[in-house]
């Protein structure tokens, strides 16, 4: 929660100010400014924004690895998920992915949320508080792979972020809902995904697949390219030039740099990829339950 003060660490009660990129902002400032509004900073300026999911994956106190948006997006889609909607999700975590499922089943829908690590379900919980979503979710503090859900024909979909997923297929298969449900198992390596696609397919779910999703941008730019002219040969050039000017050194090369003849140049809008992106950071596997008959 963002204050006007805050304690220094001789315990002082101080103005609140976050330093940025862009200088320092203090959060005085803010008081009063409505969504969208244009910010001084001591070195540039900032916008204030309405918290979304998105922001909130961007900027939480990580405490376990997190999923971000492009795989967030995926699970959502993949576990057909809309308002009103009942998920099972475990572990916890640092919470990035529960917020933007909360969002998703809101304002009917209920998430229940599982990690085994007492003090991250407590922070998680706390979190969800401060953010107004207490009713919207219940956090467990859990070893589900042992004990499993303690829920029978509840959910629509679960969530498995684990380090032995296969283990909890059972439990989640018996907190899906009669009516059938998806299923969706984040792991980073591979051998957890073949060990859960054996347990997916030995409890009867089907339409397993497992994908990985890698974004690539690219920028759209104005770039300059030498015309081919396909009557020009550069190795009858540079022999020619060597044979004028001999070998004199540094001076004579930039001297037949110059003689080349002038290329033809064209300039044109396109699309080009970044030298780098963003690399592996888990497989998604998705299944189905069937309705039981």
């Amino acid at each position: 929660r963002v204050t006007e003060k805050t304690l220094s660490k001789k315990g002082v009660e101080v103005e609140n100010i976050f330093q940025t990129k862009y200088g320092a902002l203090k959060v005085s400032d803010l008081v009063g400014k409505k969504f969208g509004t244009k910010v001084s900073l001591s070195k540039g300026y900032a916008y204030v924004l309405h918290p979304t999911p998105e922001l909130w994956t961007k900027s939480l106190p990580h405490r376990t690895q997190i999923l971000y948006a492009t795989d967030i997006a995926m699970v959502i889609l993949q576990l057909e998920l809309k308002p009103g909607c009942v998920v099972v999700e475990s572990g916890t975590g640092s919470g990035s992915l529960s917020h933007s499922l909360i969002r998703t089943i809101a304002p009917s829908g209920h998430l229940h949320t599982y990690d085994f690590h007492e003090q991250r379900s407590e922070k998680a919980r706390q979190e969800f508080e401060e953010h107004g979503l207490q009713d919207l979710v219940t956090c467990y503090h859990r070893d589900v792979c042992e004990s499993g859900f303690e829920l029978q024909d509840a959910a629509d979909a679960v969530f498995l972020d684990l380090p032995h997923p296969w283990k909890v297929v059972p439990h989640a298969k018996k907190a899906l809902k009669k009516s059938g449900g998806r299923i969706c198992s984040f792991s980073p390596c591979v051998e957890q995904v073949q060990q859960t696609c054996e347990a997916l397919k030995s409890l009867g779910f089907t339409e397993i697949s497992t994908i990985e999703c890698l974004l690539r941008e690219f920028q759209v730019r104005k770039i300059t390219l030498p015309v081919f002219d396909p009557d020009f040969d550069p190795l009858a050039h540079r022999d020619n030039s060597t044979e004028q000017n001999g070998d004199s050194g540094e001076t004579e090369a930039k001297k037949r740099k110059l003689d080349r003849p002038s290329e033809k140049e064209t300039k044109f809008v396109t699309g080009v990829p970044l030298t780098s992106m963003p690399g592996h950071t888990g497989y998604l596997t998705f299944a189905t339950l069937p309705p039981s008959l």
